[in-house]
């Protein structure tokens, strides 16, 4: 079954090649980039697809040197290592052809917010704060600082990011939940470990086709903005504080000078969280409904724990633990990211093929 669905993806690469060397397609420039990024999605699969036959043609080619006895061990050894290759590349193609998730190469908002802790976990959301600004810069991504809403110490209550690039999502959609930490805080004089926690969500971008929003819906408060201390201060009144009179849902924009920039990038936050919302209600339901069927045991609500004393970050739901506490949060999130993703497909073809 999987032999076939790489002959497939096989058969429409090569069509796709031969179409965007035809003078009809390059013509017609909407056509061409969608056929381009469908043969760039492909090219993974079809890159290893083709390395996994060339094993397949090697492994016939050894078998009918097997009865030359002069070279029959050096045979049997190159066997031995290419069925390993093959089993590796098989592996490898499993995971590559799964359904992508359709959020994964979008723009995404992360919301970072202090949970328990006062002040430490303000503190911690500052922390969190640089380590996805970092992570995000070598990943080539733009950033800006939507909303902000500081503490007197250098923490943050809140603030929410926005976050450009392309699979931008794909990347930090592991880091929803409650992240705890565990430190001996700056004004503890006993030196006593504090445990704190923060909470992110990571909302893709909606697009304008994802969600309508009718504009009797809304309204549209304007103010001043500052940054801290007083610095800053617009003399007039950009900022933007939308409010979706139905759901209740306030968002504010005060990182441009323009009101007008201010509103469409507030409207682009708010659509995206009503689309968040909606898929939330959607998956609580679906969830409900896998709870009656199956049940359910108690489960922490944290995803990660930070441990400076012990220099430690575990993430509880694969069981990794990395000691580089620095370093990750310099934004070196590679190894854990990773780690996630391969879990998170091997979860999901598991399932494919219990279904």
């Amino acid at each position: 079954m999987l032999q076939d669905k790489l002959e497939l993806v096989e058969k429409r690469y090569v069509e796709l090649e031969h179409l965007l060397a035809s003078g009809e397609v390059t013509s017609d420039q909407s056509k061409y980039q969608a056929y381009a990024k469908e043969l760039s999605d492909m090219t993974d699969v079809v890159s290893k697809y083709r390395e996994y036959k060339r094993t397949l043609s090697d492994t016939e080619n050894l078998k009918h040197m097997l009865k030359d006895k002069e070279v029959k061990d050096m045979a049997e050894a190159e066997l031995k290592a290419l069925e390993k290759k093959q089993t590796d590349l098989l592996n490898e193609l499993e995971l590559l052809v799964l359904p992508k998730d359709p959020n994964d190469e979008k723009n995404i908002y992360i919301e970072i917010r202090a949970g328990t802790g006062g002040e430490e976990a303000a503190l911690f959301v500052g922390n969190l704060l640089r380590m996805y600004l970092r992570y995000s810069d070598r990943k080539g991504f733009k950033t800006e600082i939507m909303e902000e809403n500081p503490t007197g110490l250098g923490g943050y209550k809140e603030v929410v990011i926005g976050v450009y690039g392309k699979g931008a999502y794909s990347l930090f959609k592991y880091e929803s939940g409650t992240h705890r930490v565990q430190r001996v805080p700056a004004t503890e004089a006993s030196g006593r470990i504090h445990t704190s926690a923060v909470t992110v969500a990571v909302i893709p971008e909606a697009d304008d086709i994802d969600l309508k929003i009718d504009e009797r819906d809304l309204r549209v408060d304007t103010f001043r903005s500052g940054g801290a201390g007083g610095q800053n201060v617009n003399k007039v009144s950009s900022a933007i504080r939308i409010t979706h009179i139905p759901t209740n849902t306030v968002v504010v924009c005060q990182d441009e000078r323009s009101q007008h920039q201010n509103r469409a990038k507030a409207i682009k936050l708010l659509r995206s969280r009503l689309l968040d919302e909606r898929t939330a209600k959607q998956k609580n339901e679906i969830d409900e409904m896998r709870r009656i069927q199956i049940g359910s045991g108690d489960r922490s609500e944290k995803i990660r724990t930070y441990n400076f004393p012990q220099n430690r970050i575990t993430d509880h739901r694969i069981g990794l633990s990395l000691y580089k506490i620095d370093a990750i949060l310099e934004g070196d999130l590679d190894e854990m990211v990773n780690a996630l993703s391969l879990a998170d497909k091997t979860a999901k073809l598991s399932k494919t093929k219990n279904a």
